[in-house]
């Protein structure tokens, strides 16, 4: 089986596209093998780029525990870019069906192996129902209690944390907490506490946010099914929505994550639009087994 390995912003992962290879038979099960970053390629996750008769591509994703998840903001950058320079569609405006819907993503080449996408991530869903979240009333979830986190400890103190929690859907669920230094949190302990917590019973993605200022901020994810990540689309779509509903940033945002900057901007509309790098890393063939 052929794949590509791509990464945008850092947040990598196995791509084999469907259009020429046969999918293999049991993707959840491959995707803890071949995403294991000893052993096998190395990613956090799998994802098949397949033939779509609602869209140009469908995108499925599968985290490196083999768990399957919507949607994710810089693996559709990935697909776009996959699509289009393997020749199945031309450069310019090309739709990808994922968990979320059809999404409408803009594709700009800027080197062989490079591009600049931008995507269409829709409108936020707000409703705790929606997310789901538990126990936090019927509304929209703003600055709310954060019963995930437990009793306040030492390092809520170091790292000036505001044990308020904001909770936006993007299609998958993600849970947004600011703080004064993101460096300070103990993500590799906190992160799998928060996904796991029985308020949120479809597990959810983590994001401490450090706002630098009302159009730049700095975040951490630890993500749901594949624990601390270089970057996350998805969650820095979440955390625009966030920071303008809590009043901290305006609508229009850069986030430094780990792995690189993403630009964000919630519009007037609705709809949040984020733009970032998809970058082919290694061509190569995984063995049949």
């Amino acid at each position: 089986m052929k794949f590509v390995k791509m990464h945008g912003a850092a947040n990598d992962y196995v791509y084999v596209d469907c259009f020429s290879e046969r999918a293999p038979a049991d993707p959840a099960a491959l995707a803890p093998v071949i995403a294991d970053r000893h052993r096998g390629v190395g990613g956090d996750g799998l994802v098949l780029v397949l033939p779509s008769d609602r869209a140009q591509a469908r995108m499925r994703m599968f985290n490196a525990d083999g768990s399957e998840s919507e949607m994710c903001g810089n693996g559709v950058r990935c697909v776009a870019h996959l699509v289009v320079s393997h020749g199945h569609v031309p450069a310019g405006i090309v739709t990808i069906e994922t968990g979320r819907g059809v999404l409408t993503l803009d594709v700009r080449r800027d080197g062989p192996r490079t591009s600049q996408v931008k995507v269409d991530m829709g409108e936020p869903l707000l409703e705790a129902s929606a997310i789901p979240v538990v126990g936090a009333g019927a509304g929209p979830v703003v600055d709310a209690a954060c019963p995930a986190l437990g009793g306040e400890e030492p390092w809520w103190g170091e790292c000036g944390l505001d044990p308020r929690m904001t909770c936006v859907s993007m299609g998958n669920p993600h849970v947004v907490l600011f703080c004064r230094d993101v460096s300070k949190v103990p993500l590799e302990s906190i992160g799998p506490r928060i996904e796991t917590h029985p308020m949120f019973p479809r597990r959810i993605n983590v994001h401490f946010v450090e706002v630098v200022s009302h159009s730049h901020v700095r975040m951490r994810t630890w993500e749901r099914g594949s624990g601390i990540t270089m970057a996350c689309g998805t969650g820095a779509s979440a955390v625009c929505v966030a920071g303008v509903l809590g009043h901290r940033t305006d609508r229009r945002l850069s986030a430094d994550l780990p792995g690189g900057r993403l630009e964000l901007e919630w519009a007037e509309g609705g709809h949040v639009f984020m733009t970032g790098p998809a970058e082919e890393v290694f061509h190569g063939e995984w063995p049949e087994r």
